[in-house]
């Protein structure tokens, strides 16, 4: 019981001190990732609010729970009655600072809980970075930073950088790592935008499966995603956006606590499809 006060007021202290704003959304999606061996389902319900103060801040925090289900092809796994579900939450806060008319900071911190069925100390992980953005004008502006993050499902410090060009009133590309992105809007009403990005989690397993995967503790994913997605803004509060593509090298591992492979899924590639609506006010 300790465990769990402890971490909900992890998550929610950062919530709370920004939750007096008038800006909000609501957002709720479900994705599946069908593969040859294994199909994975996801469904969030995400909770932003944002708040400008003065004139050179700005925050916003973030609030996600994610439910993921994994559903295994019994003929290449026996994993019926386990390691098939996950739960996350994430407290994602924000602080964006402009130094001057070319330069602004951003700095994160998000403290997240993955875990199988049951909640400990342990399954708490921080992460967050620091980023800087430079304008080079109104069409170019370059950002740079660092972040502890599980991208490749592993918890590390990494790079992350994005060059980003606005090629007219309706069309702009980021190029970088971990996330690409190519963004159309034809009107007010559509966006459409083709992204690539890299992603990854961990998740400790409620007791180590000792007899069959030499005492695995975890439980390890990571992929790089292409997709394709439209966005629809009905009116002035609600939207929706439909997303299909292609997930590649898909990596989901066994490891111990030293980070040590003890089980491949040698999961396939496979296709991801997602769809979302949002309220925003």
């Amino acid at each position: 019981m300790r465990i769990k006060i402890f971490t909900i007021l992890l998550f929610l202290f950062s919530f709370l001190e920004v939750s007096a704003q008038s800006a909000y959304s609501v957002e709720i999606s479900t994705k599946t990732e069908p593969t040859e061996k294994m199909t994975k389902n996801e469904t969030e319900i995400g909770l932003s609010i944002f708040k400008n103060i003065g004139s050179k801040n700005k925050v916003t925090n973030t609030f996600k729970y994610k439910k993921t289900g994994i559903n295994y092809e019994f003929e290449n796994y026996n994993f019926e009655d386990y390691i098939n579900e996950f739960s996350n939450f994430e407290n994602d806060f924000n602080l964006f600072h402009t130094i001057n008319e070319k330069t602004s900071l951003s700095f994160e911190i998000k403290p997240t809980l993955n875990y199988e069925k049951k909640i400990g100390i342990l399954d708490v992980n921080l992460l967050g970075g620091l980023e800087i953005n430079y304008s080079f004008d109104a069409s170019n502006s370059l950002s740079i930073g660092a972040k502890r993050a599980t991208i490749f499902g592993t918890l590390a410090i990494l790079p992350i950088f994005s060059f980003t060009h606005l090629i007219n009133t309706n069309t702009s590309v980021a190029i970088g790592f971990p996330n690409t992105q190519l963004s159309y809007s034809n009107n007010n009403k559509n966006i459409f935008l083709i992204k690539n990005s890299f992603q990854g989690a961990i998740y400790n397993l409620d007791s180590p499966e000792n007899d069959n995967y030499n005492q695995a503790t975890k439980m390890t994913y990571s992929q790089m995603a292409t997709t394709f997605e439209y966005q629809r803004n009905i009116d002035t509060y609600w939207s929706i956006n439909f997303q299909g593509g292609y997930g590649f090298n898909n990596k989901y591992h066994l490891t111990d606590n030293s980070g040590d492979i003890k089980y491949d899924f040698n999961s396939n590639n496979g296709y991801i499809f997602n769809i979302g609506i949002k309220f925003k006010h």
